[in-house]
C-alpha cells in the first residue's frame, strides 16, 4: 500500500490573493486548493487565474495541488479547465457537481485541451441533488480520485441551521464516504466556518475522522496542525496494525485464519486496514522528512 496518500488537510487560498498564494508554498497542508471559484469576485476571474496557473508552475512545496475551477455553465468555466490542462496541477476540483455528466463533461474539455493523463479530477459534492446521486457521480470517471463535501452550500439549500453536532448533515456526509469507498476513492470532509472556535473545530475534525473520512477542508492555516493531527493514526493505533499484521501473519505460517489480538478476533478484513494504516503513517513520515 506504498500508493497511500496523506489529504488530512486541504487548505483553501483564494487564487486573486498573491501574498496567500506565496505563504501556502511554506506551510504544512497536505493539500492546497488554489481557489477560482467561491474566494474570487468576478471581476477579478481572469487575473486570478493567470495569478494563479503561475504559483501553482512554482511549485506549492510538498502539497498535493488542487485548482478549484469555476462550475458549469458560468462564463469562466471553459477558460478555467484549459487552463487547468496546462497548470501542472495535481487534480482539478469542480464545485457543485450534482451529477456525473457534469464529471464527464469536464474530462472531455480536459483531454480537448491536452490535459495529462496523470490529471486527477475530484467532485465537490455540495447539493441536495449532488447528495442524492453521489453513487452515479463516484462512479463517474477514471479520472476521478476524490469527493469533497461541501458543507456550507448544503446547509444553505437544504434551509438548515448549523448545529454543533452538524445533525443537519450526517447523513449527507455519510453519503459522500460510502459512495467514495464504493468507488475506491479518497472522501473530505468539509470546512468550519467559526476560526475563534477552536474546540469545535477539534470536535468536528474528530467526527469527521470517525465517520471515515480522510481528512477536512479548511480554510484559514492555523488549522492546518490540528486537522493534521486528528486525521493521523496516533502511535498506538500504529503499534495496534502492526501486532495485527504479525499476529495474522504467524497463525497463517501455522496454517490458521484467525487469530485474536488483544482480546480482540482478527480476520483478512481487520489485516488489510492495519497495513494501510501502517501505510499511512509511512507516508506521513516521508511527508515530514
Amino acid at each position: 500500500m506504498s500508493h497511500v496518500r496523506p489529504r488530512r488537510s486541504a487548505l483553501y487560498v483564494p487564487g486573486a490573493n498573491a501574498r496567500a498564494l506565496e505563504k501556502a508554498r511554506t506551510l504544512d497542508a497536505d493539500v492546497i486548493i488554489v481557489d477560482l471559484e467561491d474566494a474570487v469576485a468576478p471581476a477579478a476571474k481572469e487575473g486570478a487565474r493567470q495569478a494563479a496557473v503561475e504559483a501553482i508552475r512554482r511549485g506549492m512545496g510538498r502539497a498535493e495541488v488542487v485548482l478549484r475551477v469555476n462550475g458549469a455553465g458560468t462564463p469562466w468555466a471553459e477558460g478555467d479547465l484549459a487552463a487547468a490542462a496546462a497548470s501542472g496541477a495535481d487534480a482539478v476540483l469542480l464545485p457543485k457537481v450534482d451529477g456525473p455528466e457534469v464529471v464527464r463533461e469536464a474530462e472531455r474539455r480536459l483531454s480537448a485541451a491536452g490535459a495529462p493523463d496523470g490529471l486527477s479530477l475530484w467532485a465537490m459534492v455540495e447539493t441536495p441533488r449532488g447528495v442524492l446521486r453521489v453513487a452515479e457521480v463516484a462512479a463517474a470517471s477514471p479520472r476521478l480520485g476524490c469527493l469533497v463535501a461541501g458543507t456550507s452550500d448544503l446547509v444553505k439549500d437544504l434551509r438548515a441551521r448549523h448545529t454543533p453536532g452538524r445533525i443537519e448533515v450526517l447523513a449527507s456526509l455519510s453519503l459522500v464516504v460510502l459512495a467514495a469507498r464504493a468507488s475506491g476513492l479518497s472522501a473530505l470532509d468539509g470546512v468550519h466556518l467559526d476560526l475563534e472556535d477552536e474546540r469545535g473545530f477539534a470536535v468536528a475534525c474528530r467526527q469527521g475522522r470517525d465517520l471515515g473520512f480522510d481528512g477536512k477542508t479548511l480554510i484559514h492555516p492555523r488549522t492546518v496542525a490540528e486537522a493534521n493531527r486528528a486525521f493521523a493514526p496516533g502511535e498506538e493505533e500504529v503499534a495496534n496494525a502492526h501486532r495485527i499484521i504479525d499476529a495474522h501473519a504467524a497463525a497463517e505460517a501455522e496454517g490458521r485464519g484467525v487469530v485474536v489480538v488483544d482480546g480482540r478476533l482478527v480476520e483478512s478484513l481487520h489485516v488489510a486496514e492495519a497495513r494501510r494504516t501502517v501505510a499511512l503513517a509511512a507516508a506521513i513520515d516521508a511527508r515530514r522528512g
